[in-house]
């Protein structure tokens, strides 16, 4: 089988590897699509992604979705060409007690297509996959493959939402609409959101956002509709993050959600202080991937969130496509 390797910054290779077999309890998906994540990009662009540094090739990708091949033995409440998706992370010790209902803060993790730890966990950009079994993530009926491969990324979104708390009745800013802030458009939506305002400099992303039900969008947050009381920053960008600080209501909440540099940024703290402010992490997620298929099932729109597909042998355009301005989700068809 096939699988995308990275060995240095601009380096992709594609690479030849024997299928693994399921063991008891285990399951072999052909993989269909991946999607190219932040993460990834990190990787081919920089050789790390976020702390996270790469000291040897890897395989690539977290974000994929595929059909079941092969089931080991003892599993059940499975088939063989079942569509399904999978929770990329794995963790390998107890959890600690004060991070109860937290897995996904659990300091003894793995995750797929991650140098944060060493040896590297190869990702899932590959033709076929071997995972256990309750990593496996069912598609609902009438959910395609194609749709269900921005499940990871969707997570990461309601994961986000649920840190905001209630959003029913709230008006909420996003600003930054790439792939995650535009599924937090979706996300924020279901959760009972009654005005969506999006942010982006690029007119393409807020078209996008638009078009996935935002009621608003803007190329600056000067001038902040005073009614917003949630905010999810959602690009990465420290000018971002400064503005929602400076512009933001009163008693507030915000949420990070883009990856900030490893390094100290510029942002100006003060109204975290004068106005009482509530500034909120948030980092993966834990099970909100079974809620994000469920809602990709009824939400064709977000298959908009897609901009472009690529051959797996057009890997490397396919990065560059996913680092351009123009583009949003970018996926590669692996099979």
């Amino acid at each position: 089988m096939r699988s995308l390797e990275i060995h240095a910054p601009g380096d992709l290779r594609l690479v030849e590897r024997e299928e693994v077999a399921p063991g008891p309890g285990q399951v072999r998906l052909v993989v269909e699509y991946g999607g190219i994540c932040g993460s990834d990009l990190g990787y081919w662009s920089k050789g790390l992604s976020g702390t996270a540094v790469m000291k040897r090739p890897f395989v690539l990708g977290h974000e994929i979705s595929g059909h079941v091949a092969e089931l080991g033995e003892d599993v059940t409440g499975l088939a063989v060409g079942q569509g399904v998706t999978v929770h990329p992370a794995r963790t390998h010790s107890p959890l600690p007690a004060e991070l109860a209902g937290r897995e996904n803060l659990h300091p003894d993790l793995t995750y797929f297509g991650s140098a944060a730890q060493d040896p590297h966990t190869d990702g899932a950009f590959a033709q076929s996959l071997t995972v256990d079994a309750d990593q496996i993530v069912p598609l609902p009926e009438g959910l395609s493959t194609r749709r269900a491969v921005l499940a990871e990324p969707l997570g990461v979104a309601l994961h986000a939402v649920a840190r905001a708390g209630q959003l029913q009745g709230r008006h909420v800013l996003i600003s930054g609409c790439g792939p995650v802030g535009l599924l937090l458009v979706l996300a924020a939506r279901a959760a009972g959101a009654a005005h969506i305002t999006a942010v982006d400099l690029a007119d393409a992303a807020r078209e996008r956002a638009l078009a996935l039900g935002a009621d608003a969008a803007s190329d600056t947050t000067d001038g902040m509709d005073p009614a917003i009381s949630v905010a999810f920053e959602a690009s990465g960008a420290p000018a971002s993050l400064d503005g929602i600080f400076r512009n933001i209501a009163r008693a507030a909440i915000v949420v990070q959600v883009g990856n900030l540099p490893p390094t100290p940024v510029s942002v100006t703290l003060g109204p975290v202080v004068s106005k009482e402010l509530e500034y909120r992490g948030t980092y993966r997620f834990v099970t909100e991937i079974e809620q994000a298929v469920e809602l990709l099932a009824r939400s064709e729109v977000a298959e908009q969130v897609i901009s472009d597909e690529f051959a797996l042998e057009d890997a490397q355009a396919a990065f560059e496509s996913a680092a351009g301005r123009g583009s949003s989700k970018v996926v590669l068809k692996l099979s």
